[in-house]
């Protein structure tokens, strides 16, 4: 069993930056792809970004690449988000998530989830 915690959403103005972080507890953190994922009111959960157990690989959607930037450091456990140039819908619900398979955009491919921190995007 792995236990996520997200952390550092807020409100930011747009174009500015935020960083989202993850810890996880409980089985080994670096075995585990780490995704992190976004849900705006009234729209389906949607992928943001991936990372190989290693950190080596990296997969983002295409309405954040260049923008965001997911690290790990497996010596903390942690995840991490850094998200620049925000827009007004980068505003979501960020989860964090970790999964024992290949690195993926589908939730269906992660096992374990945050709870979500709230990102507000104000113009």
């Amino acid at each position: 069993q792995v236990q996520l915690v997200e952390s550092g959403g807020g409100l930011v103005q747009a174009g500015g930056s935020l960083r989202l972080s993850c810890v996880a507890s409980g089985r080994t953190f670096s075995r585990y792809v780490m995704g992190w994922f976004r849900q705006a009111p009234g729209k389906e959960r949607e992928f943001v970004a991936a990372l190989s157990w290693s950190g080596s690989h990296t997969y983002y959607s295409a309405s954040v690449k260049g923008r965001f930037t997911i690290s790990r450091d497996n010596a903390k456990n942690t995840t991490y988000l850094q998200m620049n140039s925000l827009k007004l819908k980068d505003a979501a619900v960020y989860y964090c998530a970790a999964g024992d398979r290949p690195i993926s955009d589908l939730p269906s491919q992660y096992d374990y989830w945050g709870q979500g921190t709230q990102v507000t995007v104000a113009s």
